[in-house]
């Protein structure tokens, strides 16, 4: 049974208010998380855990508790498990998440709850985390910067011998799981049930060591990894079909993972052949560059030290005061022109009027993006234009008010590098697309929850001075 809150415990808080001081920052964030529209929100995903969460079942975490738990772990960039350790341990964190005496939900079980709450749900809570911002008087939306990063997904280093290593100990695996299922329904069972995760090791160290004497030394050893690879694919089709005919649910559940990972592996022995054998240049949209994540892509960023980096590509909108307004998760390496519209429009919902500032860097310029801009009310666009200008265009740029603009422009990238540093998105390590939403999700609302926080703090000791 799903429970909204512990009961106020006023002994815990008396004994808590003559021992310990809550920072005025996290005083500030503990009176924002009592709106009763963002816990709404994130108790309407928890309802949907089991068909009748909210009605049966042993009394569950409290809703609350959840919900200032996650924004304590993004907030100081923990992991689940000193999540756990520190609210035990420290009368404050369980005084802001509302824990009191009780012990704190194991790191496990938080973690299942955190997979509960849905990527839209996480822009929802940030939106009228931005709507609590506005009516404190700490954005207004009269300037919007935009840019986008690169958020990697926790994969290793991508090659065609790693991943072929991968593909046979996964399928490996799964076909030892199945073992005591099938071993008296196959004929042939030392065959079927063979494990080559050793021969799939060795012949990619093999390969990554010929690699560095040229690539004709190393395809001897590609040839024979690739036929301990189909080898264990045909072993996985024959468990496949077997386990068929089980009909359990154990059955299914594992034919469903092994389904998922042949056509995975299958996709790296094709790219592996034309790549090393047909010596063809295989287009970064067509490569599978992890069987865990697939849907991590190859971007090119042209960053010094980084020339090829693997992860997923998020635009993110900036408004005045410092706060994170929306995110989005791009498709492969989407080009940035196109991330201008979504923005100012996603922006107007929000506010209900076009910034009077908005800006970009140069490679969102383009004629129809300022006209849009216009368009909508825009007052100073600031898109500066690439390569060569026209002497027009030099003098409208060098007007004292383009300038501040870029100036201010600049400020996004502190944005993105706090957010990578402090609150860790500069690496997801959430699985799945699904994953890396709700990582951005949490991480950006805890940003902008810190920020919210501080600037109030500051007002406040202002006022008291």
């Amino acid at each position: 049974m799903l429970r909204e809150r512990y009961e106020k415990d006023k002994l815990f808080e008396a004994v808590a208010s003559l021992r310990v001081q809550m920072e005025p920052e996290l005083a500030q964030i503990d009176a924002i998380l009592d709106d009763a529209k963002l816990f709404s929100l994130v108790k309407q995903d928890l309802e949907r855990r089991y068909p009748k969460t909210k009605v049966t079942g042993r009394p569950s975490t409290p809703v609350e508790v959840i919900l200032r738990m996650l924004v304590v772990k993004h907030l100081y960039g923990l992991s689940y498990r000193q999540t756990e350790y520190y609210t035990n341990d420290s009368m404050v964190l369980r005084l802001f998440t509302r824990l009191y005496y009780e012990q704190a939900p194991d790191s496990t079980t938080l973690v299942r709850w955190a997979k509960i709450i849905g990527p839209e749900t996480l822009k929802a809570v940030n939106a009228e985390v931005t709507k609590i911002a506005a009516s404190l008087k700490l954005t207004r939306g009269r300037k919007l910067r935009i840019d986008g990063t690169l958020v990697e997904t926790n994969i290793h280093s991508p090659s065609d011998n790693s991943l072929l290593a991968d593909g046979v100990r996964v399928l490996s695996r799964l076909i030892r799981r199945a073992k005591p299922l099938l071993e008296g329904e196959v004929a042939q069972v030392k065959a079927v049930f063979r494990d080559r995760t050793r021969s799939g090791k060795r012949l990619a160290r093999e390969i990554a060591s010929r690699s560095r004497e040229g690539a004709e030394r190393a395809k001897a050893s590609y040839e024979r990894l690739l036929a301990v690879t189909r080898a264990s694919v045909r072993q996985a089709k024959v468990v496949l079909v077997h386990l068929g005919e089980l009909g359990s649910s154990e059955a299914k559940g594992l034919a469903d993972q092994l389904m998922v990972f042949v056509g995975r592996v299958e996709q790296v022995i094709r790219q592996t052949k034309r790549r090393v054998f047909e010596q063809e240049q295989v287009p970064a949209g067509e490569k599978l560059v992890s069987l865990f994540e697939p849907h991590t892509c190859i971007i090119k960023r042209g960053k010094a030290g980084k020339e090829t980096e693997f992860g997923r590509k998020v635009w993110l909108d900036e408004v005045d005061g410092g706060l994170v307004s929306d995110w989005r998760l791009l498709p492969g390496n989407a080009p940035d022109q196109k991330q201008w519209r979504p923005s100012l429009d996603n922006h107007v919902r929000q506010f209900g009027k076009p910034p009077g500032q908005a800006s970009a860097d140069r490679g969102v310029y383009s004629p129809e993006n300022e006209a849009y801009a216009w368009s909508l009310g825009v007052k100073r666009v600031i898109l500066p234009q690439p390569g060569h200008k026209s002497k027009e265009r030099c003098q409208y740029e060098r007007q004292p008010w383009f300038q501040r603009g870029r100036h201010y422009h600049a400020g996004v990238e502190g944005r993105i590098s706090v957010l990578k540093r402090k609150h860790k998105l500069g690496r997801c390590l959430n699985h799945g697309e699904e994953g890396l939403e709700r990582w951005l999700g949490f991480g950006i609302i805890a940003a902008n929850l810190a920020v919210i926080g501080r600037s109030l703090a500051k007002r406040a000791q202002a006022r008291a001075a």
